[in-house]
């Protein structure tokens, strides 16, 4: 018996029956992460790091869910399991399951570099791991990140000397916070869609702080806005909400800004590269690191990357999922179109 199949309701541990981040309602599911992709509705129990639960609740309503600590070892039906820190976005993990000599780790999301928000990761030795490869082409390769909010923090005091407000667009989980965690906040007042907002109470709940993060209601007189950063997610861009930020200039910050025409295709007058996912680097460094003879490569560029760790000889295959990485909202258009990846 297989420790882990790849089936039509998502990764399948038949020792232990339960799945890892499934994409359709089963019994028992273990879960890497809170984004929408990975952590979906109408699960019976569902089991994850204890900084996941809060926000998977306001996202799914009323579930019956487990909150487990970084390296607390369950045992089910013979089964060791625990969970490591990905690096992700707050609460991220990646899955360990041993039974007999098989150690598989199911990475979920990840990212290396240290944000100074969500808990680094952890390699994790194993026999088999299976990765994402969402930006798994050797042209993706992050700047650092105090470079990255360097180039934030100047466009945001260049737009409040011009009398602008400045909104930024990023994913509502995890980006969203780290922005808030890293900027500048002297420059000006910092402001956030609902979204954002009700993601940071969950937050709160899970012992994390935005001190900064005012939420912008239609109390807020207007005047307030000029000169203030403002954080939304994607599709505020179209909404009337965002009628009252006028006059103000646009941002994207999000992985797929590192390729020319991204910016242009997302409406937005400037581009920050900065990704919650490994880059190049970051993904060959992180498989190298668990030392697995068998490397499974999901969402993401997965052909790619899973061709470059055969042609280095190791033994990598690509998985079909339904996950989807930095994408909603986010990713560069395909089939062709001008500026797609």
């Amino acid at each position: 018996m297989a420790l882990i199949e790849f089936t039509e309701k998502g990764l399948y541990c038949p020792p232990a029956d339960l799945y890892i981040d499934p994409w359709r309602p089963v019994r028992r599911a273990l879960i890497t992460h809170a984004h929408a992709d990975h952590s979906r509705w109408g699960m019976g129990v569902y089991a994850a790091h204890r900084h996941s639960i809060p926000v998977m609740r306001h996202r799914l309503g009323s579930i019956e869910a487990v909150g487990v600590d970084y390296g607390e070892k369950l045992r089910v039906n013979g089964v060791d399991v625990s969970f490591h820190p990905a690096g992700h976005i707050p609460g991220s993990a990646q899955i360990r399951l041993k039974f007999g000599k098989e150690i598989w780790v199911i990475s979920g999301d990840y990212k290396l570099e240290d944000d100074g928000l969500a808990e680094p990761f952890a390699p994790v030795k194993c026999t088999h791991f299976v990765t994402e490869s969402t930006f798994g082409l050797p042209i993706y390769r992050w700047q650092p990140q105090h470079e990255v909010m360097s180039d934030l923090n100047g466009w945001w005091a260049a737009n409040r000397d011009y009398g602008l407000c400045s909104l930024v667009l990023t994913y509502a989980l995890g980006k969203a916070q780290r922005i808030l965690s890293s900027i500048d906040a002297g420059i000006g007042e910092v402001f956030v869609h609902g979204a954002v907002h009700q993601t940071n109470l969950a937050l709160e709940h899970a012992g994390y702080s935005f001190p900064h993060a005012r939420y912008l209601t239609s109390e807020i007189d207007k005047s307030r806005l000029r000169g203030a950063l403002v954080l939304a997610p994607p599709s505020a861009l179209g909404s009337p909400w965002v009628n009252r930020l006028k006059p103000y200039r646009t941002a994207s910050a999000s992985g797929w800004m590192a390729l020319r025409g991204n910016r242009r295709r997302r409406n937005a007058d400037r581009g920050f590269v900065l990704s919650d996912h490994a880059d190049w680097e970051s993904l060959n460094s992180a498989v190298e690191a668990t030392g697995a003879e068998h490397i499974f490569v999901t969402h993401g560029y997965s052909d790619v990357f899973s061709d470059w760790l055969r042609a280095k000889g190791l033994r990598a295959d690509t998985v079909k999922t339904a996950f989807e990485g930095e994408s909603a909202e986010m990713k560069p258009a395909r089939n062709g179109e001008n500026d797609s990846e």
